[in-house]
């Protein structure tokens, strides 16, 4: 679907590159009004379209221009409302939502004047709060718009030539440029979605949490027990770390409770196992080879050798600091992570997804030993250097080690090396044992430490043993890590006769949820088959171009002309979808529609034949106060089957084995193959 879109997108843009000009200028505009800048996500945009720059479809020149009064405009509307309505305009809705987003701004304003007008460009956040308030506060007509215009021309360049730039790289790429910008829009997906979720947790968890601790401490306070002693000093708000305690015990409570959760799948196989299988599918069919190259240096800068180094060297400047306390919490916390890591995989035996060349307890595979032990180690890192430190660096320590960390997670699932509840299991469980030493270590007082040496000496640890690990190994790990181009084969009689079985029997989508019935398979090119639905009746799925889409607002809409979505089927996107259209009545239409994935295996008979599997399904059209189309898919599966089997010359229905049949599915699925005469349609 998203290489489909991207390709309709730039098609659209070539043929009218005006819209895209107006885009930038509107979205330039959007960038400084108060709210909608922070919800419209106009750089991202500016500089997907900059990107396509140095592909001819956009010119340079009419974006920096678009971008610059864009820009200008923006601030300029910003500046007349705040000095048309004064303080009057902060009550409003939605202004009034966000008092803290405000009070940074007043602050930021406040410290640097007239300046903030040109710095808040480039700030997060403020930048669509400044120019209101420079209007509130009286700034001069004229001297706002001399900062204003010159933080214009400086902030459209930095956008626009970056995505130039950036557009220019992936042109070099060649082939690998699109399933490789694939691969950084679902990183950047992933990455916003884990920030997201550690924000909310931390926001709606924290206070819940604080309330309870101090309905504990309550509890302690009348009672004269040891425990409660121990808690009331524990719990005692005038220590500088009660906060901090009560982050580490909630941030200790959910990642025990996340480890415990997927524990539990992977040894009862729940549906998180067929998470596994699709999403390393998903990621198998995006590898390239600049992308491997990529990651296989992330994934050599988590190696045990490198671990190794990076805890002894800080170790040692522990030490010389006479800092003993901190360095026992320091080699219990790598060396612990690392043992109980290899008796949690020692004591389940899974085996990972293929074959890497790894020996004795390495072969095993979960939980994941890259991402538990480099959790830990740069985890319990940044927690000592944050700890001495302002907030505000504090949080950019945090968020580089939590980057690191992320990105070699990320390889292992790239590479294959691991399957996803292996990496979620290790970032869970390391995470636990970092809350639970970090609550440990904080219940006394330990010595100072100097956070820019100790940040000096765990930087240079990294880039020295990393660097030298991947100069050593990346010729060795390139073939370890290689793509297995190798596919399996069946024989067509043995497919057949049964081995259609193999098969899976539904399919299962990027959350292992099983979903409808796979009912057909077919052996035989794509376009032969959809040479001989079209002859009876079958039309090719519209494109996701921006007009056919719109048709999804519209009623009473033609099923032929809406595009269908794509579904994914053990990690795979369909590789042909066809609809047919049908009547049902004078309310609702309907159209059947007919998705086909490719197997993992070939056919051999003389020749080497593909395989195919497909669902077909019947989805039914309403049109709520006749303003726009929806769409629902109909549960019963036999009908539709039947339909696409009446269409093909030869095929047969064969029922798969007791157990597949339910209400909706006799358990039946058709086989068919080109170049056969199969009259029987039932065997």
């Amino acid at each position: 679907m998203m290489t489909s879109l991207v390709s309709s997108v730039i098609e659209f843009l070539t043929a009218h590159p005006h819209v895209a000009y107006l885009a930038v200028f509107l979205l330039a505009l959007s960038e400084s009004v108060p709210i909608i800048g922070a919800v419209v996500p106009g750089t991202a945009v500016i500089l997907a379209l900059s990107a396509l720059v140095p592909s001819g479809v956009l010119l340079l020149w009419p974006l920096l221009v678009a971008a610059s009064l864009g820009a200008i405009a923006g601030d300029g509307l910003s500046f007349w409302l705040g000095h048309r309505y004064q303080r009057e305009i902060l009550g409003f809705w939605p202004l009034n939502r966000h008092p803290e987003l405000i009070e940074r701004s007043e602050a930021f304003f406040t410290r640097h004047g007239a300046k903030s007008v040109f710095l808040a460009r480039f700030v997060p956040g403020v930048r669509a709060f400044i120019p209101l308030l420079a209007g509130m506060m009286g700034m001069a007509v004229s001297r706002f718009y001399a900062v204003n215009v010159a933080s214009a021309l400086a902030w459209a360049p930095s956008h626009i030539l970056s995505g130039v730039l950036l557009g220019a790289t992936f042109s070099i790429l060649g082939a690998a440029a699109k399933p490789l910008s694939i691969l950084l829009v679902v990183l950047l997906a992933m990455g916003w979605a884990l920030l997201h979720i550690v924000r909310f947790t931390v926001r709606r968890g924290v206070p819940f949490f604080i309330d309870a601790l101090g309905r504990l401490q309550r509890w302690a306070g009348t009672h004269d027990t040891r425990l409660s002693r121990s808690l009331t000093h524990l719990l005692d708000p005038s220590r500088p770390e009660a906060r901090t305690l009560a982050l580490s015990a909630v941030f200790l409570v959910g990642a025990a409770w996340l480890f415990l959760g997927i524990l539990e799948d992977v040894i009862t196989g729940d549906p998180l196992l067929l998470a596994d299988s699709a999403i390393y599918h998903a990621l198998q069919d995006l590898r390239t080879v600049p992308g491997d190259a990529v990651m296989i240096a992330v994934t050599e800068l988590g190696d045990t050798k490198v671990v190794i180094a990076v805890t002894i060297i800080v170790l040692l400047w522990l030490m010389w600091q006479r800092a003993w306390r901190t360095a026992a919490y320091w080699l219990v916390a790598i060396a612990g992570a690392s043992v109980l890591n290899t008796v949690i995989k020692v004591a389940l035996h899974r085996t990972r997804p293929g074959e890497l060349l790894y020996s004795g307890w390495s072969t095993f595979s979960f939980p994941s030993g890259h991402s538990t032990v480099n959790v830990v180690l740069y985890g319990f890192l940044a927690f000592l250097i944050a700890r001495e430190v302002r907030p505000a660096w504090g949080l950019v320590v945090a968020l580089g080690a939590a980057t690191l960390v992320f990105l070699i997670a990320f390889s292992r699932l790239y590479l294959g090396a691991h399957w996803l509840s292996d990496v979620l299991g290790g970032l869970a469980f390391g995470s636990a044992w970092l809350a639970l030493l970090g609550l440990s270590y904080l219940r006394r007082q330990a010595r100072r430490l100097e956070p820019r040496s100790l940040l000096a000496a765990g930087c240079s640890a990294l880039i020295l043993t990393g660097g030298l690990n991947i100069y050593n190994s990346h010729a060795t790990d390139s073939d370890r890590y290689a793509v297995k181009v190798g596919t399996p084969y069946m024989a067509a009689t043995d497919w057949w006769a049964s081995g259609w079985q193999q098969l899976p029997a539904r399919r299962i989508d990027l959350t292992g949820e099983t979903n409808e019935p796979l009912t057909f398979q077919w052996a035989g090119g794509l376009k032969d088959l959809q040479d001989a639905l079209q002859r009876n009746g079958w039309f090719n799925s519209a494109d996701w171009t921006p007009v056919d889409a719109l048709n999804w607002l519209t009623a009473p809409a033609d099923p032929t002309g809406l595009p269908v979505i794509p579904l994914f089927a053990s990690g795979r996107l369909p590789s042909l979808t066809l609809v047919r259209p049908n009547s049902d009545g004078a309310l609702t239409r309907s159209r059947l529609v007919l998705r086909m994935w490719v197997v993992d295996f070939e056919l051999t008979n003389g020749r080497t034949v593909p395989l195919w599997m497909g669902s077909v399904v019947e989805e039914r059209f309403y049109h709520p106060l006749s303003l726009i189309t929806l769409t629902s898919t109909q549960s019963y599966v036999n009908a539709p089957r039947n339909t696409l089997a009446a269409a093909l010359d030869g095929g047969r229905l064969i029922p798969r084995s007791e157990g597949a049949a339910d209400s909706d599915w006799d358990g039946q699925v058709l086989l068919a193959r080109h170049g056969e005469k199969q009259k029987t349609m039932s065997d």
